[in-house]
């Protein structure tokens, strides 16, 4: 395979079995209608291509590196146990040498989550609906209401899911309360109370063409046939349920019939919207224009729905660029950003070979405490423990509880890895620290010393590794680190470390025959 030949892995979630009656069965099974649009276009353009499935996150590794294909096209859209993992899969896909279409990690980890969005965006001076966010158990915060009349949303759902006329209240009450509740029975995480802006809907699709923004013909949703007692919102039925009064009667009107004027203010603030999310490749900002034709974003769609029937694909067809050339923009922007991804993975597959990992020694010391420190994820309190082990292990040498190990270079310590047999356990150990001195880091190094360790369990009876490290996204590559490595993630205790950071334990299982 040349760098400059694309072959394509589709890699998609894999949907929940069919059940009678399972919420939101049919966006979750919209994404395999992507996959066979996809397949069929990458067919009829000449480009080699196969389907994977992912169930979860940890089956992503195995995948990426077993594949020979050198651009992912990502479809994976939210996994069943915990959907907000689905925003690693670009940055594991440049972990293993790949490219990955559409929106990279942060972007769509940033635009999933509506509250980060709207405070990165209005930090942007992009406009937004005022709002709230309102935590699960949480009454609604009467004081910091912004005006009426509201629409409710669960915090971190796409696709319009929970989205319906109950959705809006026209004032503070009951049933503003009871509109949050629901949102918190159904999700199981905070609900976001917005102003419902006007009643114009506008749908911006935007293009990345290699380093060009192409913004698509802007659309409108046509709510003419809605009566004063419907609200006028695209909710879940109007996506969704083709039986329904709302998905019959909400077709798009492309070109939108706006003003000159109107539509540059609305494709200038698509365009903001874009640049103050990171988005790259396509993306679609929906809108809503109050009366006096001022847009406010409410959300922005990373890595949209793409079938063929739905409006992005729409907009492409508005702007006369086919289906088959859409996709193969997709490839050819993945392709032109894999010579510097594969230059940076050949860069850290380096591995320098003068280094030794040997027992660690109380003169290593003072170079381990130093490079702690500089690599900025630990707090003081953190390091002072960190050193308390380190000297424990030291003392106590190979019988003690703490088994520790230093990576040494041209005679300087510049890796730590320290582990122990977990109490009350049967061949079940700990690997407590692991750390790299960050002047030397992105060269295999980590994993020369996870290895080691893994090695060095393994010869001791044991059958599990664990690792346990924080869920703040400051710790991205830490966690795609343990990936990597063919950890998966075991469990996860929501606000452990504090509010908003998770503590997730890894493991690894050593003896795979048992």
């Amino acid at each position: 395979m040349t760098k400059n030949r694309a072959s394509v892995l589709i890699l998609h979630n894999v949907p929940r079995p069919a059940a009678p009656g399972a919420a939101f069965a049919e966006s979750d099974a919209g994404v395999l209608d992507q996959v066979r649009a996809v397949e069929a276009a990458l067919a009829r353009l000449k480009i080699p291509s196969r389907v994977a499935g992912v169930a979860n996150l940890a089956d992503v590794p195995a995948v990426l590196s077993a594949a020979s294909e050198n651009v992912v096209f990502n479809l994976v859209e939210g996994f069943h146990s915990r959907p907000s993992d689905s925003n690693y899969v670009p940055a594991l896909a440049a972990a293993y040498g790949k490219a990955a279409t559409g929106n990279d990690s942060p972007a769509l980890a940033l635009s999933l989550n509506k509250w980060h969005a709207k405070c990165v965006l209005l930090a942007h001076d992009v406009p937004c609906p005022p709002g709230v966010i309102v935590p699960v158990g949480s009454p609604v915060p009467r004081a910091a209401l912004p005006p009426g009349p509201y629409i409710v949303k669960p915090l971190l759902a796409d696709a319009s899911e929970g989205i319906d006329a109950y959705s809006v209240v026209r004032s503070r009450g009951k049933a503003l309360s009871a509109a949050v509740a629901r949102v918190h029975h159904e999700f199981a995480h905070e609900a976001l109370v917005e102003t419902l802006v006007g009643h114009r809907e506008i749908n911006v699709s935007v293009l990345q063409q290699r380093s060009e923004l192409l913004v698509l013909p802007l659309a409108e949703i046509d709510f003419c046939a809605f009566g004063d007692d419907r609200p006028r919102i695209v909710g879940y039925s109007a996506k969704w349920l083709p039986d329904t009064f709302e998905y019959q009667n909400t077709p798009r009107v492309i070109p939108a019939p706006l003003s000159a004027a109107v539509a540059a203010r609305v494709t200038r603030c698509a365009l903001a919207a874009w640049r103050a999310l990171g988005c790259r490749d396509y993306a679609r900002v929906d809108m809503r224009l109050d009366d006096k034709g001022r847009p406010f974003v409410l959300e922005v769609n990373t890595n949209p729905d793409i079938t063929p029937d739905a409006g992005f694909a729409a907009a492409l067809e508005a702007a006369r660029i086919s289906y088959d050339s859409f996709v193969k923009t997709l490839v050819d922007n993945a392709l032109s950003r894999l010579p510097s991804a594969l230059r940076r993975s050949k860069k850290r597959s380096a591995t320098p070979s003068a280094f030794v990992i040997r027992r660690a020694k109380d003169s290593d010391r003072a170079a381990v405490h130093a490079f702690i420190a500089a690599t900025g994820f630990f707090r003081p309190d953190e390091v002072d423990i960190a050193m308390e082990v380190f000297d424990d292990a030291v003392a106590q040498g190979p019988v003690g509880d703490y088994q520790s190990y230093t990576l040494e270079m041209s005679g300087k310590p510049v890796g730590w890895v320290c582990f122990g047999l977990t109490a009350c356990t049967v061949g079940t150990y700990d690997i407590y620290w692991i750390a790299v001195d960050p002047a030397v880091q992105a060269k295999g190094l980590g994993s020369a010393l996870i290895s080691q360790a893994e090695t060095l369990i393994a010869d001791a009876g044991g059958r599990i590794a664990v690792i346990e490290t924080s869920g703040r996204a400051a710790y991205l590559p830490t966690q795609l680190f343990y990936l990597k490595n063919n950890y998966i993630e075991a469990s996860r205790l929501k606000d452990f470390y504090a509010p908003g950071d998770d503590k997730i334990t890894y493991t690894k299982n050593l003896a795979p025959s048992l």
